[in-house]
This record gives C-alpha cells, sequence and structure tokens, in this order.
C-alpha cells in the first residue's frame, strides 16, 4: 500500500502503544500511574468551578486538554474554557458540509512524515487564497476542520503542531478581508483556544504588507505566544534554526521530498478513511456529514 494511504488509514487512528506511552511522558508528563487520578481531580474542578459545560466528561475527551496542558488541572481547565467559550461563540463555523470545503484546496498543506520535534508541521499559505471561488469563513471553517480533526488522533495530542504562515502572493484583495473577527477566529484556532499544542509559528517570504496584515492580528496575540513566534522574510537559514531540513520541502530549503498534503487532498483522504467514531463526533460538533 502507498505511503500515503497508510499514513490517513494512521490518521484516523486512536490506537495508542508502548512508543506512544513514552512519547507521552516525555512531551506531556503524562504519567500512568497517576493518569487516573488527574482526570479526576481534572473532572472535579470542571463540576466545582462551573465555568463551563463540556459536550462530553469522559476520559479520553479530558485528556486532550491535559495533554496539551503538560497535566496541570488548572491549566488544561483553562484552556477547555476558552475553547468552550469559543465554540459558542462561532458555532456557525460548524455549520456546514465539512467534506465540501475542498474548494478551499491550497491555502493550508500538511506535511508528512510528522517531525518528533516539531509534530505536524502545517502550511497556511494565505496567498494562494482564491478571493473571487472561496468566502473566507470557509477558509476560517477549514482550519477549524482541520484542527477538530487532528485533535480527536491521540498521536498529534501529543506530537502537536508547528504552522509556516507563508505570505508569498499576499496583497489588498486578501487583507481587506481580515476583519477583527476573522483575525480572532484564525488565532485561537492556531492554538490560543484550542487543545492542541502549538511549538512555534513561523513567518515567511513577507513584504511591506506584513504591516498591515500583522496589526490586525497581534492584538489577539496574548503575550506568552510571543515566544514562539518567528519571523523569517525570505532567510531559510533563519527557519532551519527552529525546524529540521529534512522536514521541509525544497520551498523551504528542504534536504528531501517530504510528502507535501494540499486541502484538498487531506480532506479527500479522511472522507475515504473516516470510521463511525469520526462521523459521530464531527456530526455532535455541528458539522454535516454526508451518508456514503
Amino acid at each position: 500500500m502507498p505511503f500515503i494511504n497508510i499514513a490517513f488509514q494512521a490518521e484516523v487512528s486512536r490506537f495508542e502503544d508502548a512508543e506512544f506511552e513514552e512519547m507521552a511522558r516525555r512531551n506531556c508528563h503524562e504519567n500512568p500511574a497517576t493518569r487516573q487520578q488527574i482526570i479526576e481531580e481534572f473532572r472535579q474542578m470542571i463540576y466545582e468551578r462551573g465555568q463551563c459545560k463540556p459536550r462530553r466528561i469522559d476520559d479520553a475527551y479530558l485528556l486532550r486538554f491535559l495533554r496539551c496542558r503538560r497535566f496541570i488541572p488548572a491549566l488544561a481547565h483553562k484552556l477547555m474554557v476558552r475553547y468552550e467559550q469559543f465554540r459558542r461563540k462561532n458555532a456557525y463555523l460548524y455549520d456546514c458540509s465539512i467534506f465540501g470545503l475542498q474548494k478551499v484546496k491550497n491555502v493550508y498543506a500538511g506535511i508528512m512524515p510528522d517531525s518528533p520535534v516539531n509534530g505536524r508541521i502545517t502550511l497556511m499559505r494565505f496567498g494562494r487564497w482564491d478571493t473571487d471561488a472561496v468566502p473566507i469563513v470557509d477558509v476560517v471553517r477549514c482550519a477549524l476542520a482541520m484542527d477538530e480533526i487532528a485533535v480527536m488522533q491521540p498521536r498529534l495530542q501529543i506530537l502537536g503542531v508547528t504552522i509556516i504562515v507563508d505570505l508569498e502572493g499576499l496583497n489588498w484583495r486578501h487583507v481587506t478581508h481580515l476583519t477583527p473577527t476573522i483575525a480572532s477566529q484564525i488565532v485561537s484556532l492556531m492554538g490560543v483556544n484550542f487543545p492542541l499544542p502549538n511549538h512555534g509559528l513561523h513567518i515567511v517570504n513577507y513584504s511591506w504588507i506584513l504591516n498591515t496584515f500583522f496589526y490586525v492580528f497581534k492584538q489577539f496575540i496574548p503575550s506568552a505566544a510571543w515566544d514562539r513566534l518567528h519571523f523569517h522574510g525570505n532567510d531559510m537559514s533563519s527557519l532551519h534554526k527552529y525546524i529540521d531540513p529534512k522536514y521541509l520541502p525544497p520551498e523551504y530549503g528542504g534536504t528531501t521530498i517530504p510528502q507535501v498534503i494540499s486541502t484538498e487532498e487531506w480532506l479527500a483522504k479522511i472522507n475515504k478513511y473516516k470510521d463511525d467514531f469520526m462521523v459521530e463526533e464531527l456530526r455532535a460538533l455541528g458539522f454535516a456529514v454526508d451518508d456514503d
């Protein structure tokens, strides 16, 4: 079976093995001996504080938030409150046909295989967005779909993501669509309000227009995230200080040729390999999923 098909079968898997357990211990401070005790502590905290009413309260769901906050219940609780607030405030983003978002095409991409240090390296290439064919709300919905599907997979809960924002081709037609609401939603989905660890945000291939683009976004970036934000311009050697070139394609100075998967292909493969659990989860979130 070709590598890409094996990779996407794994993409919808929730299997955890001994290697996974060691990776969880190293990346998230997850200890099998104390895991259940901390889950119960977190669950009790949710009940006692009453700041949110999550749609699920089972162990697997709570683990998403604990893993993202290195198994510190108080920090996991803060993240859950922000995530639930985001979901309520932006419920309309889920009101769409999730696999119909393939029309967004090349705005987003993922690099496979995942890096053991940087996790899933995700590309955001807003300059490739066709503003005439795709409304900005669907660009945001596509990022949301990618996040919600990724966080269902225990492996990515542990590995997390690294985001490269490539601004090549960005122009005023793109920037005029970036309202404060849209900017706030995109920042939330980059890890601020979402239970997916973010190792870094790298801005590349930008010009003078970055000032306007970044001005809209910076008001929504919390101070704690600034240490993970890096500007590289066109200097790929600067990017390589954070991401090994062997995990990057040639356009970013990569030394090998990893598989770069576009939004269109990623959603098509997920649709092909989705299981009943994923369908039920997506529908519970509010997405429309057609019966096969």
